[in-house]
């Protein structure tokens, strides 16, 4: 499974990730409701500011004849200085400007709206390329028995407000990064504090799996004490259990042995039944050996194979010496990490130096063991270029009390015993031709 698979499964991850999307999307969303709220109450500041300003106008504003009389200054000193920014306009029914303040001098009068008598209408529009808001209400006068519709514009430069909007949209969107920054930290703490105890966790139930630690302390949060607890009854649990097994079959290979080792001394029995009782004897040994396996026990134990392998080497290359056998050895390492056997020492070295012994029995010059490893997988292969087996004997080989006699000794209950001990550790051993020497080739497969 590769590591883009595998994030969705540490919890580390999910609280990161869960955590880093309710920051960058809440913070964000609240940053904008909360300036498109200041941009809300800017308009209705302006708004009611404007209309202000229209009262102060409507105040001097009188009809004679037919005609809008202004007074030559107004109250609002802005409407009488050129290009100040706060322009006002009368316009009549056809929309057509009948007066505008001396502010308004020199500048093309945009298209107004015109509400209807009484209501009144804030928009924008642009003067000479630069954004303006709009207040225009319409009013009627009495004149002759006659209403007149005027309406009453009050323009002001918008710029002021941007400024006033930009300065507050910054200052807030700084504010939101550094409460980011600050949630950020404080998760990443948080984090920490509440993942100390998982930690820790794992890093004893590493130590039990390398067989440094006995067992679980119980120093955790009563979520994770159960468990602790739990997991120590069974390793108490399981121990005693191998503790009697051994026991047990320790008695009963001594209460065997002894007999066994009376009838053997008794002159009147024949070669056959000297060569019978020694393979009694060597089954009773088998026995007792497979039984006495701690595959059970294999979790929490973790042997390094390359050790176990040199050693298996350098004892048989002295052995076959004389035969001139050589003995080659090749890895191939997942991510250069070590290869370690989730078992007993002794089970892997009786299941990698009974191949070993075979493989040297049956070659003529060349024996390869290869220690490879994967993402998920621990594969140990011995091929020899011997003759190699057919494949009735493949298919007979581990059949039980089967012989295949492809080398001078055979396979015998040495192949019994490992199929039997990759069997206890949920591995597999597969029989198949060498490709590289031309001879057989044997795998043993374990889980990582």
């Amino acid at each position: 499974m590769t590591s883009s698979k595998q994030w969705h499964h540490s919890l580390k991850t999910r609280f990161v990730v869960s955590g880093l999307l309710l920051i960058m999307v809440l913070l964000p969303a609240i940053g904008f409701t909360v300036n498109k709220a200041f941009e809300r109450q800017i308009a209705l500041s302006i708004e009611n500011q404007l209309n202000a300003y229209m009262y102060s106008v409507l105040a001097v504003a009188e009809v004679d004849n037919g005609d809008i009389n202004m007074p030559p200054h107004l109250v609002e000193n802005q409407f009488n200085v050129i290009g100040s920014g706060l322009y006002a306009l009368i316009s009549d029914q056809h929309n057509k400007t009948v007066w505008s303040s001396g502010s308004f001098f020199g500048l093309n009068t945009p298209t107004l709206r015109q509400p209807l008598v009484g209501q009144s209408q804030f928009y924008r529009v642009k003067i000479d390329k630069i954004k303006h808001v709009v207040f225009s209400f319409t009013v009627s006068f009495s004149h002759q028995k006659q209403l007149i519709p005027l309406t009453l514009h009050i323009i002001k430069d918008e710029s002021d407000y941007q400024t006033q909007a930009d300065e507050f949209n910054h200052t807030l969107w700084v504010w939101i990064g550094i409460l980011m920054l600050v949630l950020i930290i404080i998760q990443v703490v948080w984090l920490a504090w509440t993942l100390k105890p998982l930690r820790q966790f794992s890093h004893e139930i590493t130590l039990v799996e390398q067989g440094k630690l006995a067992e679980l302390s119980q120093s955790y949060p009563n979520e994770l004490s159960i468990l602790a607890k739990q997991l120590n009854t069974l390793l108490h649990t399981e121990k005693q259990q191998r503790n009697r097994y051994r026991n047990a079959l320790s008695d009963l290979a001594h209460s065997l042995k002894t007999p066994l080792a009376v009838i053997k001394s008794q002159p009147q029995l024949t070669q056959d039944s000297h060569e019978q009782l020694d393979h009694i004897n060597h089954i009773i040994g088998y026995q007792l050996k497979k039984a006495q396996s701690v595959a059970g026990n294999a979790w929490h134990l973790g042997i390094n194979v390359d050790e176990t392998a040199a050693k298996l080497i350098r004892t048989l290359t002295k052995i076959y010496h004389s035969s001139h056998k050589d003995i080659d050895y090749q890895q191939t390492l997942y991510q250069d990490q070590a290869a370690i056997f989730k078992g007993d020492s002794a089970d892997l070295s009786e299941m990698m130096g009974n191949l070993l012994d075979n493989a040297c029995k049956a070659a003529k010059h060349q024996v390869l063991l290869t220690l490879e490893t994967t993402a998920s997988e621990l594969i140990i292969s011995v091929e020899d270029d011997g003759p190699g087996l057919t494949a009735a004997q493949q298919a007979l080989i581990f059949e039980r009390g089967a012989r295949a006699d492809t080398y001078q000794q055979g396979h015998g209950i040495g192949l019994a015993i490992v199929s039997d001990l990759v069997n206890s550790y949920q591995g597999k051993l597969i029989v198949s031709d060498s490709a590289q020497l031309k001879g057989a080739k044997f795998s043993l497969i374990f889980a990582r």
